[in-house]
């Protein structure tokens, strides 16, 4: 029986940390932690915390790193998170970084590595120009990965296929652009301190989980 685990996932759009993220959540029955849930979750239950977010969404302004800070640490704090979690979207910068410390040292914790997964910018060009989204019922499909039976006609509900705007080339290479400005320091950031893996992202789905493993070295086992 694998042990407890307490990750952070780092990665490109397109490299696949939600496919790993899950698996990893069932496999140690940890808690997936993605800010992006955290931040609607109290957003649509309106908790203190999620009126205060709203205040910025609805103007179209950015959530400050102390509130997005302070809901990451409100949940670690619940149940599911006891025996362990992936963090999934955070941290982001090193002054996240920083914080997730302080909360982890405060709840008597550490964490046990970062992964990063790492995959090159043409193969995630390449895996998510390909995608194609229904219109009807939101099925996603994949030109040569996972292709419709009819070219652009959903199996599913028999809707029309497109591409999603943030599924185009260009979009893709300045978003791949902007996530290595802003991630390459946090990289550093763990690789200074012993804490980064780096994962080979590229590959079968089962072959990249062994990666994982054996970073995660007597925790996967």
């Amino acid at each position: 029986m694998a042990g407890s685990v307490r990750v952070v996932l780092l990665g490109p759009p397109g490299a696949g940390k939600g496919t790993q993220a899950k698996w990893l959540q069932e496999r140690f029955e940890a808690c997936q932690v993605s800010t992006g849930d955290i931040l609607r979750k109290a957003v649509a239950e309106q908790t203190p915390l999620g009126k205060q977010a709203a205040a910025y969404i609805n103007r179209g302004a950015l959530v400050p790193d102390s509130l997005i800070v302070d809901l990451v640490a409100e949940r670690l704090k619940e149940k599911d998170c006891d025996k362990g979690f992936v963090l999934d979207g955070f941290p982001r910068t090193i002054s996240q970084a920083e914080s997730l410390e302080e909360i982890l040292k405060k709840m008597g914790l550490a964490l046990d590595c970062v992964l990063s997964v790492q995959v090159p910018h043409r193969v995630i060009v390449e895996r998510l120009a390909g995608r194609r989204t229904c219109k009807g019922c939101g099925a996603l499909y994949h030109l040569t990965l996972d292709p419709p039976s009819k070219e652009g006609v959903c199996d599913r509900c028999g809707g029309e296929l497109y591409q999603r705007d943030d599924d185009r080339e260009e979009t893709i290479t300045a978003r791949l652009k902007v996530y290595e400005a802003q991630t390459a320091p946090l990289v550093n950031y763990y690789r200074e301190r012993g804490m980064l893996r780096e994962i080979d992202g590229v590959g079968k789905v089962n072959e990249i989980r062994s990666r994982v493993l054996q970073a995660l070295g007597d925790r996967g086992t």
